[in-house]
């Protein structure tokens, strides 16, 4: 079977990546090159309990981060690279009594829902990160969750996805119209519904991110507070971010924007105030009006499916996505996880 999957984010490499594993003849076609786009300005948090805003999205982080385990194995061995990757929790951190009084209801939520958590005090935050402010009034710790790094990700899945036979081209598909082949597969971000002639269904939301370097990681998990988030990597990498701006198709980052994300940032962790700058990225994160995902066959045209629409989940729900697309695709597996997420809902 020949199969095109237009965008090379990170949902467009791993799906691309699972049908080529399963034996299909896959083209992946994006104009700028694999990971250029949103996938460029991720931090590669895996933490569906933080970014679960619905019961739909909730289900779905769930199902995935649960599939990273091998999804990275998997990668790591078609590609011959390691990738950072870890599971070492999150730790949100709760700086006044509003932000205490959210943190407690999530708390609640999750002691419900019999989701393991921790809640800590502000002496047992320090002693787990001491370089947390001491304006920390309590913190809560989610152990399942982690974090990726999306550029050797999308490094190691390139590699994986051309060593089972991916060929990349480095071009612009303007319409359905101008490629042949058995099934299409629109994974074009925030440009998917130009591409594909329909009234919008994605919205295009800058996110900007800055990345630091520090001697030694300022954190042993994801930090996360109202402002910000702070990822450290083993080589004292740290990223911060991530501005959420409704400014259309603006990639620029802005002095604005990074000095919000910077400020915030001191404010949990004061140490990074000796923080070397190394970069600041923005990408374009696509948007639905539910927040939820496109995924599936569209209704009007038969040999099109869509992976679209991840906003700030596209790295989490990459190993889903990517399932659910080949068993509909190459199996015909209709999987109970797309009833939440099926094109029809917005006439695609």
């Amino acid at each position: 079977m020949n199969i095109t999957v237009v965008g090379a984010g990170v949902v467009g490499c791993a799906v691309a990546y699972e049908l080529a594993s399963r034996g299909a003849h896959v083209e992946l076609v994006d104009p700028r090159g694999p990971g250029r786009g949103a996938t460029a300005a991720s931090a590669g948090i895996l933490a569906p309990l933080i970014e679960g805003h619905s019961t739909a999205l909730l289900r779905l982080g769930t199902c995935s981060v649960a599939l990273w385990d091998d999804f990275i194995r998997r990668i790591q061995s078609d590609s011959g690279q390691s990738v950072e990757y870890a599971r070492s929790g999150t730790l949100h951190v709760a700086l006044n009594d509003a932000q205490a009084g959210e943190l407690s209801t999530v708390a609640r939520r999750f002691k419900s829902a019999n989701v393991p958590h921790t809640v800590l005090d502000p002496r047992d935050a320090a002693k787990l990160e001491p370089a947390l402010t001491n304006r920390a009034m309590m913190a809560l710790l989610v152990p399942e969750h982690g974090f990726v790094g999306p550029a050797p990700l999308i490094d190691a899945l390139v590699r994986a996805a051309t060593a089972r036979g991916v060929s990349i081209v480095h071009a612009r598909a303007t319409s359905i119209d101008e490629i042949r082949a058995d099934a299409i597969v629109v994974a074009a971000g925030s440009w998917s519904a130009e591409f594909v002639r329909t009234p919008p269904f994605v919205k295009p939301i800058r996110g900007q991110l800055l990345a630091l370097s520090m001697q030694q990681p300022p954190a042993s998990r994801v930090v996360w507070g109202t402002d910000c988030y702070i990822v450290p990597w083993s080589d004292g990498s740290v990223l911060v971010g991530a501005t959420v701006e409704d400014v259309g198709f603006d990639e620029r980052t802005t002095a604005a924007g990074l000095r919000g994300l910077l400020n915030a940032a001191i404010d949990l962790m004061p140490g990074l105030e000796v923080a070397q700058f190394r970069e600041a990225r923005a990408g374009l994160r696509p948007k639905t009006a539910d927040e939820l995902p496109v995924i599936g066959r569209s209704s009007t045209m038969p040999h099109v499916f869509y992976a679209a629409g991840h906003y700030r989940n596209g790295v989490l729900l990459a190993p889903l996505t990517a399932t659910l697309i080949a068993d509909l695709v190459l199996d015909g597996r209709d999987r109970p996880e797309l009833a939440d997420v099926r094109p029809d809902r917005f006439g695609l």
